[in-house]
């Protein structure tokens, strides 16, 4: 069996879902400007090299301590209704439905959360989704913690490998897409890297390492 794993984020869909959220939560009154200022604060320094996206992931993470898990499932599912679901690349559609035909897995790999990460893969009707995933209660609240490692860089090379394994699949027969340097760990072992419309670092060492070059092209 062959797999086709897909990031997200500006790969899949146009956009960044993150910053989208964060907008969207303030807007809706979920989270104070200070927080947002904090999120935007985060991701600028990961940006600019002054901080790991891993300590911006888990910072993330830890604020949803005492969130119930009811509420948030329930503003993704209108987040994704309302900001995500118009995103999806027209090129994604057609990938997608090239791996179906011959047959492949096809994987959503990404470090959103399972609450987002489970409308898409239901949407695009994917074979399975490997995702953060957040600790919850007794009670029902979060407890600002993942279960298991962080699903990026480093993280998503884990799990894609210990998912192939179980499908009986080697990740040297597998092909990932992706716009993300972060994700270059899976890249350098998968057997057919592809760059999908790629941020500066990643179209560097595509051109580099001789990768496909995609463009998947926006939404109307």
């Amino acid at each position: 069996m062959q797999i086709a794993f897909f990031d997200l984020d500006r790969t899949l869909i146009a956009q960044n879902s993150g910053t989208l959220w964060v907008r969207r939560e303030l807007r809706l009154g979920f989270i104070k400007p200070w927080q947002a200022l904090q999120a935007a604060a985060w991701l600028t320094g990961y940006q600019l090299g002054f901080a790991g996206i891993n300590g911006v992931l888990q910072r993330a993470i830890a604020s949803l301590a005492g969130v119930p898990e009811r509420d948030l499932r329930e503003r993704t599912a209108s987040f994704y209704e309302v900001c995500v679901r118009p995103l999806y690349r027209p090129g994604a559609r057609l990938a997608i439905e090239e791996h179906r035909r011959a047959g492949d897995a096809l994987v959503l790999l990404t470090s959103s959360s399972q609450y987002l990460a489970e409308h898409v893969a239901r949407d695009l009707k994917l074979d399975a989704m490997i995702c953060n995933r957040f600790e919850v209660d007794q009670r029902g609240l979060h407890t600002g913690r993942t279960i298991g490692a962080l699903c990026f860089g480093a993280g998503k090379l884990r799990y894609a490998s210990d998912f192939a394994r179980g499908r009986g699949a080697r990740l040297e027969d597998s092909v990932f897409y992706t716009d993300s340097y972060a994700d270059r760990p899976l890249l350098e072992a998968v057997g057919r890297p592809v760059a999908v419309n790629p941020d500066r670092r990643l179209r560097r060492l595509a051109a580099k390492r001789h990768w496909e070059l995609l463009d998947w092209g926006t939404p109307s």
